[in-house]
Order: C-alpha cells, then sequence, then structure tokens
C-alpha cells in the first residue's frame, strides 16, 4: 500500500486530494499543527473521509517536527498544498506568508533530504508567480518568465525555485504544479469566487441585499478543483520529475463570473453588485491564462468541469447551505448578524 503524506490536509486541495488518493487505496496521513488538533475538520467531514485519514502533529515552521513526522509515517509521497494562500492578506502579513509559504516548503524538503531522499514530492505552485505578463505571452506556459505581484506570489516563488534545486542539487525526485484558480464548493469564503456564490445564496433567500467588490475587469483562468488535483498525483506517477502548468485554456473576468452566478438563480447582478476601493490589491495582476498543453500530452490530463458548470456548481452548494440553516435558524436574526457559512455544511458533493 502507498503512503501518502498531505500538508495542508484541512483546506481545499488538501481535502479533494486526500479523497482521491483514498480512492486510490494509499493510506493518507495528514499534517496539521498541534493547536487543529481538536477542531471540527469540515471539508473532510463534508467529503466523508474524516474518519478515514490519519492527523499527524507537524508544523512548517520547525524543521524538526517535519523530520520527525518524516521518519514516523515513512512516506512515498509528500503534497505540500499547504500554505497562507490569500493574496489580499499577503499585503498585510508579508513576513508570515514568507515564512509559512516559502521557508515552509525549503523546511520539507530539507527534511526530505535529510531522512527520506526516496520520497517523491510535490509543491503547489501558483499561477500568482508568472503576475504581470504582456499580452504577447499569453497563454502562459512553463517557460514564461515570472513576474509575482504580490508577498503571496514571491514567497510561492521562491518555494517553486527551491523546488528545482532540490531536484538538480541533490536528485531528488521533487516537481512543481503550477495550478492556476481552481475553484469548489469547498473555497473558502474569502476567495472572490465564493465570496460571489455566496452572495448569490444569500441574496436568492432574502438574507442579503448587496454585494461590494474590488476590481471585476480582472480575468482568470478558473477550473474546478476536485479535477487538479488528479494531475498533482500524475505528476508523481511519471518516471522523471518536471514541472507542469495546470489550467484549463480559457479566460473569464469577475464580471463573467457574476454573470454566470447570478444568471443561473434568474438575478441580474448589476442589480446588486457594488464596487468599493478596499477590495483593491496595492498590485493588480489583470489576466492570467495559462496553456494545459504539457500536462494533455505528457500526463494525460483534462479539465472535466467548465467554467458554467462550476459556477452553477458552487451556487447549488451555497443554496443548500444556506436552506438547511434556515431549517434551524431565525431568518432575522441571519440577516441581522451578518452570518456566512465559511465552510460547507450540508450534504457531500463534489
Amino acid at each position: 500500500m502507498q503512503i501518502a503524506l498531505i500538508t495542508g490536509i484541512t483546506g481545499q486541495d488538501g481535502a479533494y486530494l486526500a479523497q482521491f488518493l483514498l480512492e486510490k487505496g494509499y493510506k493518507v496521513y495528514g499534517m496539521i499543527r498541534r493547536t487543529s488538533f481538536g477542531e471540527p475538520n469540515e471539508r473532510l467531514i463534508y467529503l466523508g473521509i474524516q474518519d478515514q485519514v490519519e492527523l499527524i502533529s507537524g508544523d512548517l515552521h520547525d524543521l524538526s517536527s517535519l523530520l520527525r513526522v518524516l521518519t514516523e509515517v515513512g512516506p512515498d509521497e509528500v503534497y505540500n498544498v499547504a500554505a497562507q494562500s490569500f493574496v489580499h492578506v499577503s499585503f498585510h502579513q508579508p513576513l508570515l506568508t514568507g515564512d509559512i509559504t516559502g521557508l515552509g516548503a525549503a523546511r520539507m524538503l530539507e527534511a526530505i533530504r535529510l531522512v527520506k531522499p526516496d520520497v517523491r514530492y510535490y509543491q503547489a505552485s501558483s499561477s500568482e508567480m508568472f503576475g504581470l505578463v504582456e499580452p504577447d505571452n499569453l497563454p502562459l506556459t512553463e517557460k514564461t518568465p515570472f513576474h509575482p505581484r504580490s508577498p503571496y506570489a514571491v514567497a510561492k516563488l521562491y518555494a517553486h525555485w527551491m523546488t528545482i534545486n532540490y531536484r538538480e542539487a541533490y536528485n531528488l525526485f521533487t516537481c512543481s504544479g503550477i495550478l492556476f484558480n481552481h475553484e469548489s464548493p469547498l473555497r473558502g469564503i474569502e476567495f472572490v469566487t465564493r465570496k460571489i456564490t455566496d452572495a448569490v445564496a444569500r441574496i436568492r433567500l432574502g438574507l442579503q441585499n448587496e454585494l461590494a467588490l474590488g476590481n471585476l475587469d480582472a480575468k482568470r483562468d478558473w477550473g474546478f478543483a476536485r479535477d487538479y488535483v488528479e494531475a498533482m498525483w500524475l505528476m508523481l506517477q511519471r518516471s522523471t520529475p518536471e514541472d507542469y502548468v495546470i489550467a484549463t485554456g480559457e479566460t473569464h473576468s469577475v464580471r463573467e463570473f457574476l454573470e454566470a452566478a447570478f444568471g443561473h438563480v434568474n438575478l441580474d447582478w448589476q442589480d446588486y453588485v457594488t464596487q468599493d476601493q478596499r477590495y483593491l490589491r496595492p498590485s493588480e495582476v489583470p489576466i492570467l491564462l495559462g496553456s494545459p498543453r504539457r500536462a494533455e500530452e505528457d500526463l494525460g490530463w483534462k479539465p472535466r468541469v467548465s467554467f458554467e458548470e462550476l459556477a452553477k456548481m458552487m451556487v447549488d452548494a451555497d443554496v443548500e447551505r444556506y436552506e438547511n440553516l434556515l431549517r434551524v435558524a431565525d431568518p432575522s436574526s441571519i440577516r441581522e448578524n451578518g452570518v456566512r457559512i465559511s465552510l460547507p455544511i450540508g450534504s457531500v458533493t463534489g
């Protein structure tokens, strides 16, 4: 039986990845901080796998804990999907973001070199590393130069290059997936897609009247997170480690996501959405569009869920969450207190 260790297992990608690997017959360990033990792991519960994974204490801040975890678990594969992953927050907490997202990956790589050099390692890189790009360079590929535009992107780029460095310097099996935006009903409420679909559900059910957003013209290459974790696994099944762009090959604006989400419940987004300067980034990334060609050719990977299907899926999940909440709660209390469902509750999907 193959053994996998996942950092960030309680997040969107970690939960879907755990589900995927369990279906493949893996023994799955999830590394979480000691302070998180005993807390509800809503995403794992939502997917119905909370009793099928084994949680182990470890911290990307602490090299000694990573050495211990690798020794105790003895994994065949390590998936590092833990990070401070909210771009807006990284401008307010650049040092924390750098320590977790950047140095955390370096600590894990060093622990692997010292304890388990035969392990296969996956690093979650990000399309945000490309940052400011010229239109002539689209779509973005594995050979496109990077120009990060946020502390988060800079930290991710450090982790990305350290992954390459450990591969070249120590002959380790390390690879990076340069994943473009990937969403799902498990997405955190702070991300724009989930913020939109949560608001659509609340407006549809009479719990909210408007939605304030930042840049509506930003364009992103949006896919379904469950599709993308398959690509992570496929990278580690190859005979040689390489880095891949994982994307849909389509780009859509925030306006288009609004149209798809509100339109799904027969509402006009322009009746409810306002723009607020508070939600603008200090340095914006206008457009991201990736080329999945190499992933298709080498890995046989293709996205299965379309942009429109993704928006509808997320809206339906949020509507269901609030309908379940309304069965047991007073609607006026939800409106007055601004209750938002940050993590999934309700029936299992995905």
